[in-house]
């Protein structure tokens, strides 16, 4: 049995003597004392003492006995601790006995410490002190609270259960919330881990209004931590090597651990070779040496690198690699422009889309290349200094210019792939590196085209005629017109001036229309020349006899009219009635002559007949003048 459990054992049989002395104390009638009694005359007592010693022997004891009274709060001393209870002096006639359950929320409390306790009674049914440390604390809690926030005091509290957001926390006798985010400086994920526990914390928030507290844990592993980066950080130069910790890693680089303080690693800082994730180079919790490159004013943005560690690569090339050489190499990067080749981890030379390959057509480097490649090339410019090398493919096939007017002279006809159009012309392909234009004006002998997307479209294969070789700049102008023979020499023969045609009218403008003809020819119809007949307009894919009133063989030009088949027509039968009028009245004038003649010979009948012709001859002329 330990000391504490005796202590109590010992207690317990006075309290039940006192108890026995009560009843019987009950039972009995008490005799009234005289009024004159002299409580001090004890013939048995013999008092040594003088009267002011024993007056200051008195004080001296009263001394020792506390004046309490009953709900205050005083400060009582820890004398025994057991399993189920704390036995507390107070200064008063017997001790207080105070459940342990009311401190849980110190679970280090020890015999001698100094506590608060709440004088319930003086004396209990059972004559014993009655004492509460719950209440006590629930009293002063407040101003306590009030106090440790003010001070940044770091208190204890005692984790009850887990709410939504967060646990509840007793802190002095009152229940404080503490948030999920304001556990541990790490994402919490259970809870449940911290609760029946002890914590430490700091106050963050009070609600004087709601009598609402909230508390911080992870505040006071900050304050810890703050103090060991400013420690580190203090010591910090350009140039240092430290090792560290992976604390995360991202698409962008590694957060490193310096021991309280984090620094960042660009993956550009990682690897002198290009890698696409710091994944291929370090692992979560791996331990590495890192040198610190930059740092802000305050500190708090550093700057590592791992590749500053090793040798550049540049500076352990080859020295006896020079322009010329062929290297072999991966294409670790493709933009539009070209792709960069690594010869050697960390060493790369750009080889530029116009040196991929002869062609002149315009194209990109995907064209060509894809990332993973193994390719080969010559070394066009090496400047160990700037750290750059360019390089070309082309220069290891044959150039196809070489000899071009052999293979491509003019007159030869060979069959071209269309690559591109432009408003004046078609580019095409006649073979990797060797192109060509075919000028618009050349596309076709008979149909005029405004944009070679009417003829032919991109990808199609196309017969050409060579016309002229630039060997110097590296061009070739091409026909396709001239696979066929000029059929102008036989439209002159065909659209002779003044004949008539029939054509349908397929476009129009401004100006006219344009009148689709024999053998695909197109001629020009003027807007004055498309009335007809009837007074109205031709229109779009009406078909019509046109008549030729203009051919330029030079100009391949025909121009050609509807209007003046009806007005040649209309004036060839005016022109008839006037010859016919005309005729009618010379033949007249021969009559009155022969009348005239035969006047004098004539009778008086006659003459009568003869006037009446004359009169229907005259009044006939009349007629034929109106």
């Amino acid at each position: 049995m330990s000391e504490n459990e005796n202590i109590i054992n010992e207690k317990q049989p006075k309290v039940d003597v006192l108890k026995e002395d009560v009843k019987e104390e009950k039972s009995k009638v008490r005799p009234v004392p005289a009024e004159d009694f002299d409580w001090d005359s004890d013939p048995k007592k013999h008092d040594n003492y003088k009267s002011e010693e024993r007056a200051k022997l008195e004080a001296m004891y009263e001394k020792t006995m506390s004046q309490i009274g009953d709900h205050e709060v005083i400060e009582g001393t820890v004398v025994a601790k057991t399993t189920r209870e704390v036995v507390v002096n107070i200064g008063f006639k017997s001790d207080g006995v105070i459940p342990i359950s009311e401190f849980r929320h110190n679970p280090n409390l020890k015999v001698g410490d100094k506590i608060e306790v709440y004088v319930e009674n003086q004396e209990g049914s059972n004559g014993q002190l009655i004492l509460s440390h719950k209440k006590a604390r629930i009293l002063k809690s407040w101003d306590r609270v009030n106090e440790a926030y003010d001070k940044q005091e770091i208190i204890q509290g005692y984790v009850k259960s887990r709410t939504k957001g967060g646990l509840i926390v007793d802190v002095f006798g009152i229940e404080a919330f503490l948030p999920g985010s304001q556990i541990d400086v790490k994402p919490i994920r259970d809870y449940d881990v911290y609760v029946d526990s002890i914590m430490e914390f700091k106050v963050v928030k009070i609600n004087q209004e709601y009598k609402n507290v909230v508390v911080s844990h992870k505040a006071l592993i900050e304050d810890e931590l703050e103090q060991q980066k400013m420690e580190i950080i203090s010591k910090l130069e350009k140039g240092q090597v430290l090792e560290g910790v992976v604390k995360n890693i991202t698409s962008y680089g590694v957060f490193i651990d310096l021991g309280g303080v984090d620094g960042l690693i660009h993956i550009t800082d990682l690897s002198w070779g290009r890698i696409n994730h710091p994944e291929e180079i370090v692992k979560l919790d791996q331990q590495i040496k890192v040198v610190i490159l930059d740092f802000d004013d305050n500190k708090k943005r550093i700057a590592l690198g791992l590749k500053q560690l090793t040798p550049h690569p540049w500076d352990a090339l080859d020295p006896n690699l020079k322009v010329g050489d062929v290297v072999k190499g991966k294409v670790v990067v493709i933009a539009d422009y070209g792709a960069f080749i690594e010869i050697a981890p960390g060493v790369e030379g750009l080889i530029h889309v116009s040196e991929m390959s002869w062609s002149q057509h315009l194209r990109t480097a995907q064209d060509f290349l894809k990332i993973g490649d193994e390719v080969e090339a010559k070394i066009l410019t090496l400047d160990r200094e700037e750290r750059k090398m360019s390089l070309g493919m082309k220069q290891l096939i044959p150039d196809p210019w070489t000899n071009i007017t052999e293979r491509y002279p003019k007159g030869s006809k060979h069959t071209a792939t269309v690559r591109n159009f432009t408003n004046f012309g078609i580019f095409v392909e006649l073979e990797e590196g060797v192109d060509g234009l075919i000028h618009i004006s050349d596309l076709s002998w008979s149909k005029k085209i405004k944009h070679p997307a009417e003829f032919t479209k991109i990808g199609d294969k196309i017969e050409v005629v060579v016309l002229d070789v630039d060997e110097e700049n590296r061009r070739l102008s091409l026909g396709h017109k001239q696979l066929d023979e000029n059929p102008w020499d036989v439209f002159e023969s065909v659209f002779t001036v003044g004949s008539i045609q029939q054509g349908t009218i397929i476009n129009t403008s401004d100006k006219g229309v344009v009148v689709s003809l024999l053998y695909g020819v197109e001629g020009f119809c003027p807007n004055r020349h498309l009335k007809k007949e009837d007074g109205t307009t031709a229109k779009v894919d009406e078909k019509l006899p046109f008549k030729v009133i203009e051919f330029s063989k030079e100009n391949k030009k025909i121009i050609l009219s509807h209007s003046r088949i009806w007005e040649d027509k209309a004036a060839a039968e005016a022109e008839a009635e006037n010859e016919s009028k005309e005729k009618a009245q010379r033949s007249a004038k021969r009559v009155v002559k022969q009348i005239n003649d035969s006047v004098e010979r004539a009778t008086l009948g006659d003459l009568e007949v003869l006037n009446e012709l004359k009169e229907n001859f005259e009044k006939a002329e009349k007629e034929n003048k109106q």
